[in-house]
Order: structure tokens, then sequence, then C-alpha cells
């Protein structure tokens, strides 16, 4: 079940909503929520819920434990209290999602593993990061305990963020799961939220996908270098309003039930740096991997090969968390390379003195490029394709416009994703008056009417981050 659906629109959100007004008492507002989380993370994945509920039993357990050894102030015990905690819920994670390709690779090597093949929980690899955070927070004392297993289990299994983000902490919301408060106000910014994330990911990531797609699948004698680029650009915007869109909805119903989740993205695509858009894009992922793994490997407060070690290590495991394919590790070293040398040298040396203009082209076509290493995990379709971009090729535009029609009504959307990405919308929300607020309710209502639309008549809604 995705957001941008017929049914979770018209039934499971619906239900759920009246069922959760129509009580008062905290406690039984919370079992809404978590009956109605484990509904909705059973509607496709029946039998591997219980997974995600074996982790919940394997965090709280190991919780208690690392708390009542540190009572006990025996360092030691709950030192190993906590690496059993975090193994076992890493070794999940690892079973799903990497042991297939582990095997592959160790197979292409001489031996003969086998395995059956695994189908991977959705959203796996998010809710594992967020409750190895509690496990983590509670060892070093950031956190206290949970005491309450369904407190626990509606932490880590809240519909809103549970199967794509963002990866929430649980010092963020461990007071307002017993202590918040649901406002009016909470409830109509948690809406136009909403709706604005729903209108990114149906009209804008949805409809330009269909370039990328197009492109990618097509004949390379017809669609030459320009293509080839519109394609990247195109899919570049796409990952954009999928993602950010579902963070969007995300945010709008946590805040709608009461609860405030830190943003995710920040107009990523106004970058100036490659150091400046990973402190925009997918901030909860980028701060987990700084607080978990950097800082305590040493950070930069080691000498300068251990940094560069450290550098490369997280982003390795980044791009590595993204998906069990090389590419993504390549994405991800690349990303850890062209950091390092920003931070060496390019920096102070050359960027710093580069008009605004060209420090922002100059990030956009890293990341650009960087988006082709993500998306095509065929190494010889990607290969083919930046050889296209990078070695001039003509393209036949009567040949592309002639044998799919369908692709003149996609890039009818590209530009206006192009304007959307600025932080427009963002200027016009400060100007704070009643013509204002009626405008940003008649735009909210037409953006509803119009996604709700293309859902109807569309079948094609995927969410990209949903494989992660």
């Amino acid at each position: 079940m995705v957001f941008s659906s017929s049914p979770f629109l018209f039934a499971f959100l619906t239900v759920t909503l009246i069922a959760y007004f129509l009580l008062r008492a905290r406690p039984w507002r919370n079992g809404v929520l978590l009956a109605a989380s484990l509904l909705f993370y059973a509607w496709g994945e029946p039998r591997l819920v219980v997974f995600m509920l074996l982790a919940v039993a394997v965090a709280y357990l190991g919780g208690l434990l690392i708390e009542h050894f540190r009572t006990a102030r025996k360092p030691r015990l709950q030192k190993l209290s906590f690496i059993a905690t975090a193994a076992l819920l890493t070794a999940n994670l690892f079973v799903f999602k990497y042991l297939n390709f582990t095997v592959d690779n160790l197979n292409r090597l001489g031996l003969a593993i086998t395995v059956p093949t695994i189908l991977m929980p959705i959203g796996i690899s998010f809710y594992t990061f967020q409750i190895l955070s509690y496990v983590i927070d509670l060892h070093w004392g950031r956190v206290k305990v949970q005491r309450n297993p369904f407190y626990l289990a509606l932490y880590l299994s809240f519909f809103p963020q549970l199967i794509a983000g963002p990866i929430v902490r649980y010092q963020t919301v461990a007071e307002e799961i017993t202590c918040r408060s649901e406002s009016f106000d909470d409830i109509v910014a948690g809406v136009k939220r909403f709706i604005v994330g729903m209108a990114k990911k149906v009209l804008l990531a949805n409809n330009i996908a269909a370039v990328a797609e197009l492109i990618y699948a097509g004949d390379k004698s017809v669609y030459g270098t320009a293509m080839y680029w519109l394609a990247a650009v195109a899919y570049a915007l796409q990952i954009y309003f999928d993602f950010s869109g579902y963070s969007d909805m995300a945010i709008g119903l946590g805040r709608i039930f009461g609860f405030h989740f830190l943003e995710n993205f920040d107009y990523p695509y106004i970058a100036r740096s490659i150091t400046d858009f990973w402190r925009r894009w997918h901030i909860s992922l980028s701060t987990w991997f700084r607080d978990y793994i950097y800082i305590p490997l040493g950070g930069n407060r080691v000498k300068k090969s251990r940094w560069i070690f450290n550098l490369l290590v997280v982003w390795a495991l980044t791009g590595f968390w993204h998906g069990a394919q090389w590419n993504f590790i390549f994405w991800g070293l690349y990303y850890g390379l062209l950091l390092l040398a920003e931070k060496l040298f390019l920096q102070k040396k050359l960027l710093d003195k580069l008009p605004a203009a060209l420090q922002w082209l100059y990030t956009m076509l890293i990341v650009v490029v960087g988006w082709v290493l993500f998306n095509l995990t065929d190494f010889s379709q990607m290969l083919g394709a930046l050889r296209w971009m990078f070695t001039p090729q003509p393209t036949d535009w009567l040949g592309v416009f002639s044998t799919n029609s369908d692709i003149l009504f996609a890039v009818f959307w590209v530009p206006l994703g192009l304007i959307c990405m600025l932080p427009l919308g963002k200027k016009l929300q400060m100007r704070s008056s009643l013509g204002a607020e009626a405008l940003s309710l008649c735009c909210h209502g037409l953006l509803f009417i119009l996604s709700i639309t293309f859902i109807i008549s569309s079948s094609y809604n995927p969410f990209i981050y949903f494989r992660f």
C-alpha cells in the first residue's frame, strides 16, 4: 500500500483517522496507531511483519539488559549486551538484504555456496537504522529505556515513516509517544504538507519518470547525446520529487497525529558544492552515518590518513545501504572521493572563488552524473549511457517523437520540475495574511484534486526508495 493510492486515501487513512479522533485517552489512540501500522505493513508483507516484530523484541529485551547492567554498574556486561543486540539487528538486515549478494560474489571466486532466494522486506533498511539508533543512544545514555514494548513497537512501526523514511530517531519522538497533543493548527499544517508531497509524487515524479525510462530503453541511434543528458536530468528530478514527496507525506501524516519529525530535504538542487548538497539531501540518513559511524571512528579529529579512511568507509557504507549492488558502492565512493577533493583543496582554492552560478553548475553536473551511476545497475548500460553523454552524438529528433509520442507528454513536465525544485513556495509561505491564507487553501485544494485525478487515471505509481 502506498500513500498516493486510492485504498490508502479513501479506506485505510479515513478509517484510521476516524478511529483515532473518536478516542480520547492517549493509550487508546496509541493502540489505534499501532494496529493501523501493523496492518499497513502486513498489507503487502503479511509474513515478513513477523521479522519486524522480532526486531522490536530484540531491541526491547536488549534495551532492558543494557539498562539493568548500567544501573548495576557493570559496564562490561552492559557493553556485551549492547554488542549482542546491535549484532542481532544488523544480522537481520544482512540476511535479508546482503546475503544473496555476498554469496553470489563468493561463488564468482570459485566457491559453490547455495542459498535460497530471500525476499527482502520493504523498508528493512529504514526500520533497522531506526531501531539501531534507539539501542545505540540507550547504550550511550542519550535516551531512557522504553519499558513498554507496545510503545517501542509503535516507534518502529509507525506507518507514515515505516517503509521509506525519514529515519526518525527515538530521542526525537520519545516524549511525543506518551505526551503529545494534537492541535487544529497542526492538523491543517499536516494536511497541507501531505498534499504537497502527494503532488510532488503523483504530478511530477510519476510523469517525469517516463522520460528517463523511455530513453534508457530506446535505440541509441535515435536517442543521441542531448537525449541522454535529458534522461539523466529527468531521473534526477524524478528521484528528488519521489523521495522528498514521500518524506513530505510522512511528515504531514505524523503532524496530523501530533508527531513532529525532522526535515529530510532542504532544496538540495540549489546547493553550490557537494558538501552542501549532502547537508540538504536525505538529511536523516547522512546525519545517521555522521553520528553513529563517522564520529565514533574518529571523524576528522585524527591524522589525515585515518580521516581519509573514515570518510571513504562511511561513503562506501552509504552506497551499500542503498542496495546490494556494486553500482551503489561505486556511487558512494564516487561521492566520498569528491568530498575528499573538496575538503582537501577544491573548496578554498577554487570553488569559493568562483561565481555562485558556476559553483551551482559544477555541483549539478556531479550530482546528475552521480544519479546515472545510482540508477543503472547494469554496468554495460551505465557505461554506455555515460559514454553517450560525454561523446557527442547527434539526436534524430524526428525519429524520437515519431517512434514514441508518449515522450512528448513526459518532456512537458521537466521544465515544471526544474521550477518546482527551487524554494519558491518557501518564500510564498513566509507571507502571512488573510488573502495569502485563502490563496494557499485554494492552491492546496487544486493540487489535491489534480493528484486524485492522476491517481485514478494512472496505474503507474511506484516509490523508488521502497526497494531500499
